[in-house]
């Protein structure tokens, strides 16, 4: 219960207040560790109850520090890890309660080494569409462009895998150099003939009979697809007269 002082109730109320900070004040906070970040991202993370500031009677949204440091938690897993905002979520919370909770993992584990709690566990495997918009920061027109260029597409329910996350965050870096979507298509095509070489390759195993065959297909998958994306960037590098670090 909060103790007033002997000046009066408003005199308390004001102290109590004095700890809060407008949105504008939290947005400027955050600003050096998240320069994308927008009073309609706030707002947006608040409506999705990934933080709760309180409210001034005349409905000013008024945040503690620790509601700042909670949103600067859910940025971090979200530029960091691409977490979905519910799995963000339900992981603070917990970890609020006091619970030891892992890390969720992307959850794309097929292999033998995969554990079933793996697969029944909070995973990243999908991101809805205002996730999406929000993590890459960008508007839902700029998303249907990004689709018809084939760098991003959702999946038969409407949502995203947990890539397009990562290829939304590229696009809009890349964006700032003036390279444009449309000047990806390039890109999208030759990452589709990558994938299709992997993909004749791994194909015979995936039709094995054998279950432990199968499952060793997606683990060559994963490591012909490491071993192509290192050999593009080397070309690219060649090809540029650079060294990357």
């Amino acid at each position: 219960m909060l103790h007033t002082p002997s000046g009066g109730a408003g005199h308390g109320a004001a102290a109590a207040d004095s700890g809060l900070m407008s949105i504008g004040t939290v947005l400027n906070a955050l600003r050096d560790e998240f320069p994308d970040i927008t009073i309609s991202k706030i707002r947006f993370l608040e409506s999705e109850g990934l933080v709760e500031p309180r409210r001034t009677p005349a409905g000013y949204r008024k945040f503690s520090a620790h509601d700042v440091e909670r949103l600067g938690q859910v940025l971090r897993m979200q530029r960091d890890h691409y977490l979905p905002l519910k799995v963000i979520r339900e992981h603070l919370d917990a970890m609020e309660r006091g619970e030891a909770v892992p890390l969720p993992s992307l959850g794309r584990q097929r292999d033998a080494e995969a554990r079933p709690e793996q697969v029944d566990g909070p995973t990243a495997a999908r991101i809805g569409r205002d996730e999406l918009l929000v993590a890459a920061g960008i508007g839902d027109q700029e998303l249907k462009e990004w689709e018809s260029y084939g760098l991003v597409a959702p999946l038969a329910d409407g949502a995203y895998d947990a890539e397009a996350a990562t290829v939304a965050s590229l696009v809009v870096e890349l964006g700032r150099f003036g390279i444009e979507p449309r000047h990806l298509r390039v890109m999208k095509a030759a990452a589709d003939r990558e994938a299709g070489l992997v993909d004749q390759v791994v194909a015979p195993l995936r039709r094995h009979r054998n279950p432990q065959t199968r499952a060793h297909a997606e683990a060559r998958t994963k490591e012909l697809a490491g071993l192509a994306v290192k050999l593009h960037a080397a070309l690219v590098q060649t090809a540029l007269g650079v060294r990357l670090p």
